[in-house]
Formats: C-alpha cells, structure tokens, sequence
C-alpha cells in the first residue's frame, strides 16, 4: 500500500496553489488526520470548517481524544439564532465569541472550528475586541462610577448577585464581574479608589477561589453601545429605511439606551465598516473543510433568502439586505483561494496525483469490518476473536465512559479476551501489546495499515447504547433551606410564627427601641394588627405552605386562637407517630429473608435497562440491593415524579426477587395501570425465564382461577394486579417482596392490609407524590427513603413560553433548533392522534425528520426510536410523556408540549428539564387553550413555571404545587386539616420530635413553644447596615440564615463567606453573630431565654436544663447582692452594665460559669 499516505505524517500544503484533496479518511480517522497536522504546523493557525454547529463539536472531542483527552481546539460558536432572529444569542455564546476574536488577533498556533453557517457571518472590526476592552490591575487607581458607566456602556449589566456572562455588581468598595471570555468571574476589592485584591470565585457559592493580579475585560456585546454609537445607528437607521422611524420598537428602543432582542441582527449600523472572518486571520493559515461543507453553505443561504423574503414587507421592523450581514459563496470561494486549503473527504478516488493546483491523496484507511457480539450465540464474541487472531498489529477498544469499560471487560473476560487497560491514545501507542481498552467518546472506528492500527468503537461491539456523555457534577444544595430561607419571601406572603400563628409578611423596617437600633420584619394579622419580629428570632418564623396563599388563615393576635390549633393538631400528630411506630417495632422483631444474587446475570439484566441510569436512580437501586440482602424485612419509598425512573428500580428487586426462587407480587391502583406494567415486566422479562402473569378484570373466570391456581403451586413467579391480590383467598407458596405502586391513591382499608404486610414481606413503595425534605426528615428511621429527582447541573436556564397554536411561532422554533444541529421533542400526550400530528408536523416543517415515540409501542421498537433519536437519525420526536425517563440528549434543546394545561407543575418541571442539558440556550413552549378555557389552577400552574425558568428552581415549583394543591395529598385527608392551620413546616416540625420521644420511650412534650429554640436579648444594635448589604432581599436572607444556624462551625463558615461576599463585617453586623453563638450555648444548656440591659437581667431555665442546680445556688450565696432567684426558674441578675461590650462579656461569662463539664 505504498500508493497511500499514513494519517501520522500527512502531507501539509506549503502554498495556496498546492491545495491537497485527502481521500479514503473513514470514521474519526479525519479526527488523527487533523491532530497530525496540528502537531506539524505548531506556530500557524489551523482553521478547519465543519457543514454544521453538531459535527464542529464531534469533531472537536475526537482530536481532543487522540491528544490525549487534553483541551487544544477552541470552537468558534454560532449565534444559535434564525437570521433575521427576534431573539438575541445567550451571554454565554457571545463571550466565546469574543474571546475567540480576541484570540486570533493576538496568538499564533491555535487551532479553531467554525461551523459553516458560523462562517458566512459578518463580524465586527478586527480592532473592535481589543480598542474597547479594559485591563484591571492590583494597585491600579479607578473611578468605581466611571467603570460602572463604562460596564453598561460596554454591554454588562448591573445585577444584585453575579451568576452569568456579561453582570457586574457593585456592593461598597467590592465589584464583582463576570468578564466575556472568562471561565470564572473575578471579584474587585477597592481600598478607597485603589485596587488592593483581584480574586476568582465560584458563581454557584459566591466564594472566592484564588487572586490574580491583572484582568482583561472583552467587551459586552459584539457593537459599541455608548451615546456615538447610538447617534451613529440611528442616522443610518434613518438613511436606509423609508418612513417614520418612531413607528419601529427598535428605533424607538436604541433610541432610549435599551438593547432589544434580535439588535444583533442590525450591528452593521452600530460600526463604520464589518469584517469577515477572514480580516482575523493572521498570514499563516491552513484551512480545513470536508467534502460537504460547500453544500452546506448553499443551503444556508436558501434559508437566509427564504427568512428575509418572509420579513422584508413588515414596514415596523425593516430589515437589512442579506448581503449586509452575510458573505457570499463567492467571496468565501474568492477568500480562499488566497490560503493553504485540505479538503477531507471519506471516499477512495480513483486518480490519485497532482491536477490543477491540487493534489489529490488517498491514505491509508479502511473501515472495520462487522465486529458485533451476539450474546445469544455460543460464542457471542466469535467475530470478535477472528479479527484479532487474523489482524497483524495493534487494536485499540474504545468505550464510552469509566463504567462502561469495566462492564466490556467483564464481558470480554468471560469469552477470554483479555485487553490490557491503557490511559490515552498515547499510552496505547507506546506500549506493545496487541490488545488494549480505553475510556473516549469515538462513535466510528478505522483501520489504519502501515503502522497497522485498528480503532474499534465500543458501538461497533455492542447493541448501540446510548450513554450519558457528560456527567451531572453532584453539588450541595440545602433544599430545605431554600424553602425555609424566605428565598422567594415578597410582601403580602403568609408567614408562621411558632408563638403567634399565621400573618402576612409586610417588609422589613428599622425601629429605634431603648434607645438601640434594630430591623425588625413586619408581620400583619387579623383586624390589621401588626407584629414585629426582631431579626435575631427569625428562626421562629417560616414560609406558610398549607393552601392557597390568599386563603391562609390569619391569626388574631392576643387570643388564644392559635393555641388552640397547635394543640387540635399536636393531639392528632401524637396519634399518628405512635401508629407509625407500632408497625415498625413489630417490623424490627421479625426475622427477615436474606436475599443473594449472582453478579454477572444481575449485570446482564442490567445491562439489558435502554436507558442511563439517574445518580438518584443508582443509589437507590444500590439500597434496594442493600436492603433485600440484609436480615430484616425491607420497607423502602422509593419517591419521585412520574418517569422519574422508580419502575426500573422495582425490576431490579423483582429480579433479585425471583432469582431467589420467592414470588413478587405488584399491586396497582387501577386495572389500566395494571396492564401497563404487565406489558413493561413482560418486555423486560422476555430473555429469562421468569413467568409473569396480571390478574385483572379483564381476565375471564377461567383464566382468574388458572393464574390462583398457579400462584398457590408456585408456577408464577411475578404477578402484577390491584389491591384483589391482597385478599384473604388468594395464596402464595413463597412470596417474597410485595411492590405497592403509587400507595397514595389506596384507600384506607388497602392500607391497614399493607401495614399487616409489612411486618411479614419486603415492602417497596413507590410514590410520585413530591415529598419535600422536611417530611423525609420525620420520615427518618421509620421507612428507609430513596428520593429520586436529580435536579439539572448547573447549566443554561430554559427560556420558557406560555402560547396559544401559533404555527408561526412554532415553525421559527423548530428551525432555529435546526440550525444550530439541534434536535427537537413534540410533546403530544394523545396515541391516537399521534399519527396525525406527526403527518401535520412534517408538513409544517419539510426540513425536519419527524418520528413519534408511546409508551403503548413495543419496548424493542420504542428503545429503537429512542437510539435513533440519540445518535441524531432523525431530528423531531414527537411523543407523550414517556421522555420524562428518557436518556439525556444534550443536542435536543427545545420542547413544545401540547396541552400543557392538562399537566402538573412537577410533571411540566421534569419535562422542560429534558432539554437544556447542554451548553445551549434551550426553550419550551406550552401550548394552552385561550385562557378563560382552562382552569384556575392550570392557570397558576403555567404562571409559576414560566416564573420560576431558574436553575434549580423544581424544590420551589414543588413548593408551589403545594399551596396549589393543598398539602392534604401527602398525609391523608385527616391530617391536611391540621396541615391547613398551622402549615406545614411546623407540622413536620412537631411530627419529628414526637416520633423522636417515642422512639427513646418518653412521652412526647408536644408544646410547640419547644421548637422556638431560645430568646436572647441584650439591648444592643445588631443589625446588617443598609450601606453595607442594600439589597432588601438578600438582608432577609442572611438574617434568616443567621437565626437558623445549628452549630458553631456553622456561624464561622456564615462570617466568612459574608466578609467574602460583602467586605469586613460592619461592629453592629458582628454583635448579630456574637448574638447568635449565646443563642446557641444557652439552647445547648436548656436555657429558654437570656434578657439583659444597662441595670442588668433575667435568665430562664427549662424544666430540663442541664445546668446543675448546684452551680446557681453557689452564684447566690457568694453574691447575694449581684443573683437572686424567683419563682422556680428564674435567675435575676443585678448589674451595671452601660457598656454594650461589658454587657455581652458578663452574659459569656456567666453561661461559662453555669457550664458543666
């Protein structure tokens, strides 16, 4: 093969007359192609274009793959917006552009992709990123007004937290800004006008990482927007454009100093001339392309034309020519005629050599034969083994991920292959042996001859499985203090206050009392009373989640209303932490069935699951396992939203179950859900031998007392049904672990036989009812919990739209998904029209590939779709809400749900988290009815979710769906009525603490008092100074996070991510600390209140203090003058204490003196 090129020296050309055509480069080989040449050219810029936005980032983790997983190639993105767009490009995407702008100008020997319809782009002038960008130093002098007008001026915007590309904050003498182009932002500290620190930190804590001593600032936007700017677009505006300017918003909007969506698309009139991407390109370039890049090209431009045919007549939005925004095919033909050009393309061709100023070379590749395992076969890996013992050299496995690896192992091991593993591409070169396994993401493999190298894809090994390419990072999150914080606290909110009941939050004010300054939050109650609560007791108030906001039931203050409801419900919450702790002990008594199980059958039925699992769905798979193998008999909830994965988690046990030789018995609320799950265990069950029956009303007689018949022998292994199945009549001969789905919608009899089977079976629950966190916590120690809802990463927020059908809309939205190389979801939860909307979509949108997808199809066809769908073979599904489970899909970024009226809140949340799951801006559409056709609720339903588009924002939607619904879901009927009264959060409050007396053999103390914690009061101002945090909001929060803190270490952490965030605390914002750390010794001493002032004061003890009695006995008889006890509990303390700092120290020192120990 002499004839070919090896893809490890290709041959580069030297001048543009000597372009080269490089044929016969199959699979990723064009991948080491590139990576070969990069290592040639080292001080020239290798420009390389790709036919779209999806293959430029293939492309781009397969040359990082064979550079040894290092990052070397930078991908200049696409606007991700339709031309002529009414939207603008994410924060994100134009600082990568302008970083790469900034890049090219300033460096040599960096390799970049540019997808084509990036390409054809005009681009501001080349001097544009560098003239208007800002350098920052440490000792630098600056004007902190001054560089906030030139922020704005710049295009950042002002925000009170830094969280995106593009914000700056100004807090005092701190900036903090998140520069285009950097990966973190930086956090400016000013020592009067100079900088004295420049520090990163992490936007997701808001603490500081590390310092740096210079920045560099890219400006905001890709046109100036300063006052010339402005003048200068609207005199052009007015030259191109006939008629009266004021009748267009964006006029109307520059004219103003606002920015309007889609602006970009007009950015010629902000510059005096535009650029192309070939103005940035220094001397010494190479450009890239593949063969069907010109075509791509083409097609763009027919898109571009079609759009401004569609918008040029709207005489309130004038549009620009294309020829001002985009460059032709001609003059990119004409541009790069001037540069060194490789044209790669994957066929052979037949006339090798030099013709025209082009060099035409064929290498040496070929693509790999079909290499599958067939595990049904008696030696699956047959044609595996041939390859390796027939091919003359080295062969590399290449598998998806970490675990997916050792799994191919496993395999392989057990058909006595045996690959060594190696680290890299490098690695795997280096060393000698012939066979070898390695983690990276190649989804083609190739044959390389001369040296004899083989690449397999692990797709090309196994059935196609679809795995997650990128990995959730696992952050903490305190969700319940998200809830409990006052995040989302605004006036008007019902609030809890354990000693006074229900009022309406009405903002926070600052009262002078004594003499000493102090904030206060203002809470109104019945008849317009009004209650202040100093900031250092916020732990005592909570958000009211019980109904809907407008019917909480506000308390008259000074009655004994709201005594009255504490105690109606702390009675009934007694009844129900003893009925729960009855079955338990009756549960730990009995001796249960120690399950085992073969780990290679387990990891083929695994295996064998279409789908990836969730973190949350692994875990509690894992403590499924845990359970069913340890002593006691299992009661496990398994706790997440529709399709949140719970069915393959009860798979896994009935697997267990039945390979233990014990019978699985799965009870459903309805005959309909019955049949469902029926059909997925059949599917699922198909390759072993495991019998699975349904007993159902749509059994007849005979075929009833066949399936009874066979339960009672044995010959059933999984029989699925309703609550029959737990009737007296029916007998098992060995049942072993009973699955109870959806357990919320039994009725009351249903429950007591479960509680009776509970002491005797496994039990695993299955529930879709979102329980918040403060439920599992009461929950705790009783039922084992497995919560599975795995919050998205931190990514791009979905931009979400509440519409009535508007083909329009939809069309432009499917496009620009299109364009970018996205994929799209059609969610439509009706299977018999599907066919029809599918046929309807299609002709809406010919350049889409549409296909539908139903949980009513056959698992074998439905995992097809879905796989086609994954490896981008089609680009519109449309399906109903079976995606909910589906696999991450970081291409699809836009969803439009039809009828989403008929859907909850959490069920609306999990699926619009199906999308966003990438760096791209994603959007969903809900599609409604007109408004006075749908229901209130569905109304405050849409209205909370197209609010709420926040990361992380499901626990607050959950939230939601809790005062829309009422909480009486999560506890029965009988206990929503106390829920409704007192809210929720202090109900679980006091259910926790009962079952905490119960279980330790006391009687619960059910005075709600209790939970209130201590009061301390030392007449002294502690306060968050408005100069310091101006923020109204973020005050409350940290006033709220203050108060509620539970330990020292807690308090230390709080003040120092406060002087991080905000500068040195200010004396009055340390005493609210120092208040904090006497709240918390005296708690832990059994103290219920500590109050003092100038003369002195009073120190109250629990009934069950732990202060030794002994100890204040001796404080009176030493000192007789000074301490003096009245009544049984209460020390009064006779001092001169003026001084705010005597005053803190003599009560420190005192609560040390009461210490014991």
């Amino acid at each position: 093969m002499s004839d070919y090129q090896s893809l490890f020296e290709p041959k580069v050309p030297d001048t543009a007359n000597n372009n080269i055509n490089a044929h016969r480069v199959y699979g990723s080989s064009s991948a080491l192609l590139i990576d070969s040449l990069r290592k040639q050219k080292t001080k020239e810029l290798l420009l390389i274009i790709t036919p779209d936005t999806s293959s430029a980032y293939r492309l781009k983790t397969q040359i990082e793959f064979f550079n040894n997983n290092q990052e070397c190639v930078d991908i200049f993105p696409d606007w991700e917006t339709l031309p002529y767009d009414k939207f603008s490009p994410h924060q994100d995407i134009i600082s990568q552009r302008l970083a790469t702008l900034y890049r090219l100008k300033n460096s040599s020997g960096a390799t970049i992709i540019i997808p084509a319809p990036t390409l054809i782009q005009k681009l501001p002038p080349t001097d544009y990123v560098s003239s208007n960008s800002l350098m920052v130093k440490v000792n630098d002098c600056i004007n902190i007004n001054q560089v906030r007008a030139n922020l704005e001026q710049s295009g950042y915007i002002c925000v009170p937290e830094v969280v995106e590309h593009g914000e700056f904050a100004v807090r005092g003498s701190i900036v903090d800004i998140f520069p285009m182009g950097s990966h973190l932002p930086f956090r400016i500290d000013l020592f009067d006008d100079e900088v004295e620190t420049i520090r990163t930190f992490d936007p997701e804590t808001q603490l500081t990482i590390e310092k740096v001593d210079e920045i560099s600032l890219l400006p905001g936007r890709e046109f100036p927007f300063n006052e010339d700017a402005i003048k200068k677009f609207r005199q052009e505006f007015r030259a191109r454009f006939e008629g009266d300017p004021q009748r267009c918003t964006i006029y109307r909007d520059v004219s103003n100093g606002l920015a309007p969506n889609g602006i970009e698309y007009y950015m010629p009139l902000f510059h005096n001339e535009v650029a192309t991407i070939f103005d940035y390109l220094p001397n010494e370039t190479t450009v890239i392309s593949f063969a069907d890049t010109p075509d791509a090209i083409d097609h763009y431009w027919e898109q571009i034309n079609h759009r401004h045919e569609q918008l040029r007549h709207d005489i309130e939005t004038p549009i620009l020519s294309p020829d001002e925004l985009f460059i032709s095919h001609n003059d990119i033909k004409t541009n790069l005629r001037d540069l060194p050009c490789i044209s790669i393309n994957g066929f052979e061709t037949d006339k090798p050599g030099s013709y025209k100023g082009v060099n035409k070379e064929n290498y040496s590749t070929t693509a790999p034969p079909a290499l599958k395992i067939q595990a049904r076969l008696e030696k699956p890996t047959a044609q595996l083994q041939t390859f390796i013992d027939n091919f003359d050299g080295k062969i590399l496995i290449c598998a998806e991920t970490v675990g997916r690896r050792e799994s191919l192992l496993e395999l392989l091991k057990a058909n006595k292959i045996y690959p060594k593993k190696t680290e890299n591409w490098a690695g795997f070169l280096k060393h000698d042996k012939k066979l070898a396994i390695t983690v990276g993401d190649i989804d083609e493999g190739f044959i390389h001859t001369a040296p004899n190298i083989a690449l397999i894809a692990e797709s090309q090994l196994l059935a196609e499985r679809a795995a997650q390419k990128r990995r959730r990072k696992q952050t903490y999150k305190d969700n319940e203090s998200r809830i409990n914080n006052l995040t989302d606290l605004t006036e008007g909110t019902p609030v809890v206050h354990i000693d006074h009941g229900v009022g309406r939050y009405i903002g926070l004010q600052t009262l002078e009392v004594s003499g000493t300054k102090t904030e206060f939050l203002t809470l109104e109650y019945a008849n317009q009373d009004k209650l202040y609560v100093p900031v250092s007791s916020l732990h005592l108030i909570s958000r009211y989640n019980g109904s809907v906001e407008e019917k909480a039931p506000l308390h008259r203050l000074g009655t004994d209303q709201w005594e009255k409801a504490k105690k109606r419900a702390s009675e009934r919450i007694r009844d129900v932490a003893a009925e729960l702790l009855e079955v338990y002990a009756k549960r730990a008594t009995k001796q249960g069935h120690s399950y085992s199980f073969e780990t290679m059958e387990y990891s083929l039925f695994a295996e064998s699951f279409p789908f990836e699992e969730t973190p949350d769905q692994e875990s509690a798979i894992d403590a499924v396992l845990n359970d069913m193998q340890a002593g006691t008999p299992m009661d496990r909830v398994v706790c997440g939203d529709v399709g949140f994965g719970k069915t393959e988690v009860a798979m896994r046990a009935a697997f267990i179950g039945v390979h233990n030789d014990r019978q699985v018995a799965v009870l459903v609320p309805t005959t309909l859900l019955a049949q469902q799950h029926y059909q997925n265990f059949c599917d699922r069950f198909a390759d072993w031998p495991v019998k699975v029956e349904c007993l159902s009303r749509f059994n007849t007689k005979k075929q009833q007392d066949t399936i009874l018949e066979d339960l009672s022998q044995g010959k059933i292994d999984v029989v699925i049904g309703t609550h029959k199945l737990i009737q007296n009549d029916i007998k098992f001969k060995n049942l072993g672990l009973v699955i109870i789905d959806e357990e919320h919608r039994f009725g009351v009899r249903q429950k007591e036989q479960f509680k009776k089977l509970r002491s005797e079976v496994d039990i695993l629950t299955l529930t879709a009812t979102p329980i918040p966190r403060t439920l599992n916590m009461a929950m705790s120690g009783l039922r084992d919990l497995s919560i599975i809802a795995t919050p998205p990463a931190k990514r791009m927020a979905v931009k979400t739209f509440v519409s009535e059908w508007n083909k329009v809309l939809f069309q432009e939205a499917c496009l620009r998904e299109l364009k970018r190389g996205g994929q799209i979801y059609f969610l439509h939860n009706d299977v018999k029209t599907m066919d029809k909307i599918t046929r309807d979509l299609q002709d809406l949108i010919p350049e889409a590939t549409v296909r539908y997808a139903h949980g009513q199809m056959r698992e074998s066809e439905l995992e097809q779709v879905m796989l086609d769908f994954y490896h981008q073979r089609f680009n519109l599904l449309v399906c109903t809400t079976i995606i909910e489970s589906g696999i991450d899909i970081p291409t699809a970024n836009t969803i439009i749900i039809n009828r989403a009226d008929k859907l909850g809140l959490a069920q609306l949340h999990q699926l619009r988290g199906r999308v966003g799951r990438s760096h791209h801006r994603a959007y969903a559409y809900l599609i409604t009815p007109p408004k006075a056709a749908i229901t209130s609720d569905a109304v405050k339903r849409l209205e909370a979710i197209e609010s709420l588009e926040d990361l992380g924002s499901g626990l607050m939607l959950a939230n939601h769906d809790l005062e829309i619904r009422g909480a009486g879901e999560l506890l029965g009927d009988e206990q929503s009525g106390q829920i409704q009264e007192i809210g929720f959060t202090l109900y679980t409050d006091l259910l926790q603490r009962a079952i905490d007396a119960l279980k330790a053999g006391k009687i619960p103390d059910m005075d709600a008092s209790k939970v209130s914690g201590t009061e301390v009061d030392l007449r002294v101002p502690a306060i968050i100074p408005e100069d310091y945090i101006p923020d109204v909001h973020m005050r409350l929060v940290l006033y709220k996070r203050i108060a509620s803190v539970s330990d020292h270490e807690q308090i230390k952490d709080l003040q120092i991510e406060m002087i991080d965030r905000f500068g040195l605390l200010p004396d009055h914002t340390k005493k609210l600390f120092d208040l904090a750390q006497l709240r918390l010794t005296a708690e832990d001493m059994g103290i219920s209140k500590i109050d003092f002032g100038p003369a002195g004061g009073i120190v109250i003890f629990d009934n069950d203090t732990s202060v030794d009695p002994v100890k204040i006995i001796k404080l009176i008889q030493f000192q007789p003058d000074r301490y003096k006890l009245e009544g049984e509990n209460k020390l009064k303390v006779k001092r001169d204490l003026k001084c705010n700092e005597e005053r803190y120290k003599a009560v420190n020192d005192l609560l040390n003196g009461l210490k014991n120990g």
